[in-house]
């Protein structure tokens, strides 16, 4: 059977995009829940209890034990050490103001935007490979490493071109100075350690599929299938926020909604209440 995957950070109340999304996992095969916790200063324990509860007035049931990632730190090091030793990553010192300040230069034109924001100009890249993994500072992944990429989407084939990741993502960022990983390179690994089969997850997330297809190919992963589900939107057409607390599932059911009521109305439209 088709395996598939849930994974909400515990930083704040689900709302109504993460049920359709947990609900679209669930329909969709096997699912496995997975707490993505790396961010320690943010993710608080009442908020993943509260996701388990959230997720039970739904309807939906996972297998235990959860897999919560501030407790995989060793298999995200490996995972970096396997890149290191390949020469494939290099530290990088840059703060957002120095690489604004790199990509505006008059020679460099408009700064071009990717995935996780401005696409890194390479300040950093003649930083030393040599010797053991560095801690304590922001690690990029050499782009030039990438070759052409393939995986599918909805059952489709999809590809970009080894010139375009470089010149549309560039180098991104897989290990951050504070977390010691990253979203890109923790959900790439977790998904091989649980066996996901299909990726299924917001379209605000489809611009990161490319990286992680890049990460699975150079770690000698397997790439599963994608499914970026429609977002969840309010009436005026713009996309809940995790910090709109009134969108919440717990805010539903204080107001008397039943579960059924309230996965009928995302299943048929897709447009928030209220």
């Amino acid at each position: 059977m088709t395996r598939t995957r849930f994974a909400p950070s515990p930083t704040g109340p689900l709302h109504l995009g993460h049920a359709w999304a947990a609900m679209v996992a669930d329909e969709a095969g096997d699912m496995l829940l997975r707490i993505e916790d790396i961010d320690r200063q943010r993710s608080r324990h009442e908020w993943e209890a509260a996701i388990y509860d959230d997720l039970r007035w739904l309807g939906l049931d996972w297998p235990e034990p959860v897999m919560r990632q501030s407790e995989r730190m060793a298999a995200y090091g490996a995972a970096l050490d396997a890149l290191w030793a390949q020469g494939l990553l290099y530290p990088c010192t840059c703060n957002r103001r120095d690489i604004l300040a790199a990509a505006s230069a008059p020679q460099e034109g408009a700064p071009l935007l990717g995935p996780d924001g401005i696409v890194y100009p390479g300040t950093c890249r003649s930083a030393s490979r040599t010797g053991p993994r560095p801690n304590g500072v922001a690690l990029r992944l050499d782009a030039a490493a990438v070759d052409d990429l393939r995986w599918t989407e909805r059952g489709a084939p999809r590809t970009m071109e080894a010139g375009a990741f470089r010149e549309g993502i560039g180098d991104v960022v897989l290990a951050r100075r504070d977390f010691g990983t990253s979203y890109h390179l923790a959900v790439v690994v977790d998904d091989a350690a649980q066996g996901i089969d299909l990726v299924t997850r917001g379209a605000d997330l489809e611009e990161a599929t490319p990286i992680h297809v890049a990460l699975q190919g150079l770690l000698g992963l397997a790439t599963p299938d994608y499914l970026h589900q429609d977002l969840v939107r309010d009436r005026d057409g713009k996309r809940l926020a995790k910090r709109d607390d009134a969108r919440s599932i717990a805010s539903y059911r204080a107001a008397g909604w039943s579960a059924e009521r309230l996965k009928t109305r995302l299943r048929d439209s897709r447009i928030a209440p209220y």
